[in-house]
């Protein structure tokens, strides 16, 4: 950490027992586990974890693996969510070749996206109050990957800013301009995808991993034009645009 040490470490240690409060609420409300369907998760949710790419002017990847843990959230217990979003964060964490990630730093990506996870799990299984208006699957989804969309960016902005100097809004402006039309896809993905699952069987998430390699392939080729640019800004990593 090059400025703001203190600072940037306390704000990481609140995101890390926000995290535990997370993992807390889901061993405290465990259910019944979905083994094959926790198992498939997983590793759709690891391969496209791994499916990373650089975007220009961040130090910093985005790997195309939101939808799974979104699909998880609405169709899988909290725990079990939990612990598929903490593994493939992990995953995604590892550099591509040789080497191993910070510990620090892989440490504030889990805890950011356990506790976007437990946000955004209040929510789509109607735990957090909403207006009766809004009570509709699809404005509960919105709403759930809003504010998951909400807790992944936000720390990540503040713990630049505290790190690296720089106005943490403008920051955030930067990070919601690249990631935003990722997250709306995410949305529309799961619901397509969670709304087959229950007609036809839980394994309509397998076709969804095609769909996602095609979306980074056309990020990377994209983003591989020379014109593509954007301000540069230091971005840590954590899921999503990260």
């Amino acid at each position: 950490m090059k400025s703001q040490p203190k600072v940037a470490k306390f704000f990481i240690g609140l995101m890390v027992l926000g995290g535990l409060a997370s993992l807390s609420d889901g061993l405290l409300h465990m259910h019944p586990w979905h083994p094959a369907q926790f198992a498939t998760m997983l590793a759709l949710a690891i391969l496209a974890a791994r499916l990373k790419l650089k975007l220009p002017g961040l130090h910093g990847n985005m790997s195309v693996y939101v939808p799974f843990i979104l699909i998880a959230i609405v169709d899988l217990s909290l725990f079990e969510a939990l612990i598929i979003a903490a593994v493939s964060t992990v995953a995604q964490c590892f550099p591509k070749g040789r080497g191993r990630p910070k510990a620090l730093q892989t440490l504030f990506n889990v805890s950011t996206v356990a506790v976007a996870v437990g946000l955004a799990e209040l929510i789509f299984q109607g735990t957090m109050p909403v207006p009766a208006a809004w009570g509709s699957d699809s404005l509960l989804l919105s709403l759930g990957v809003a504010s998951f969309f909400l807790a992944q960016t936000i720390p990540v902005a503040t713990i630049i800013s505290l790190t690296d100097g720089g106005s943490a809004p403008r920051i955030w402006l930067t990070i919601f301009h690249l990631s935003f039309p990722y997250y709306v896809l995410s949305t529309g993905v799961t619901s397509l995808v969670t709304t087959a699952s229950h007609r036809i069987g839980w394994q309509i998430p397998l076709l969804v991993l095609p769909v996602m390699y095609g979306v980074y392939r056309s990020y990377q080729l994209y983003f591989s034009q020379p014109e593509t640019s954007v301000r540069p800004v230091v971005l840590a990593k954590a899921a999503g645009a990260n």
